[in-house]
């Protein structure tokens, strides 16, 4: 699974490696971080990109992000490619909780799922918000849900 800088360089080490070394190194310039992560996707004729981000929040001092894309040419209905974008992202912070928990940074899982059910991605809330929560994770939808649907997002296009 290739990890990448929002600069675009590639990360070298294990994702675990690459994280506890961001938290290293911001603890010691003194920055107090939260980590949320977030999956977006994007239907392109066939194919289905999805872009899964995790985003370190320094507070009040900007933030940065490393990045994983794929692809998939797996038809899927549009609540199936919520659910799949929650699954990325639960794996992903179910990987990281225990060293968050070690470095006591907070963790949020973002979906891009609007809370209005006039939109689509509305028929998978509550499966997405039952299965984060379920895994003991903070949960955050649209319009809180920024590492998805901004972040994530800007990957994806």
């Amino acid at each position: 699974m290739t990890w990448r800088k929002f600069s675009g360089e590639v990360i070298q080490s294990p994702i675990m490696e690459a994280v506890e070394q961001a938290i290293e190194r911001e603890t010691a310039l003194g920055n107090k971080l939260k980590v949320c992560i977030g999956t977006d996707s994007q239907v392109k004729g066939s194919v289905t990109d999805f872009a899964t981000v995790i985003v370190f929040l320094r507070e009040q001092r900007g933030g940065f992000m490393f990045i994983h894309q794929e692809r998939t040419s797996q038809k899927m209905s549009i609540k199936e490619r919520m659910l799949r974008e929650v699954q990325k992202s639960i794996d992903i912070a179910y990987k990281l909780c225990d060293l968050l928990d070690l470095y006591d940074v907070d963790l949020e899982v973002h979906a891009d799922i609007n809370t209005n059910p006039m939109f689509k991605s509305n028929q998978a809330l509550h499966e997405a918000m039952g299965y984060i929560l379920s895994m003991g994770f903070v949960f955050k939808a649209k319009p809180e849900a920024f590492a998805s649907s901004y972040c994530a997002n800007k990957m994806v296009q």
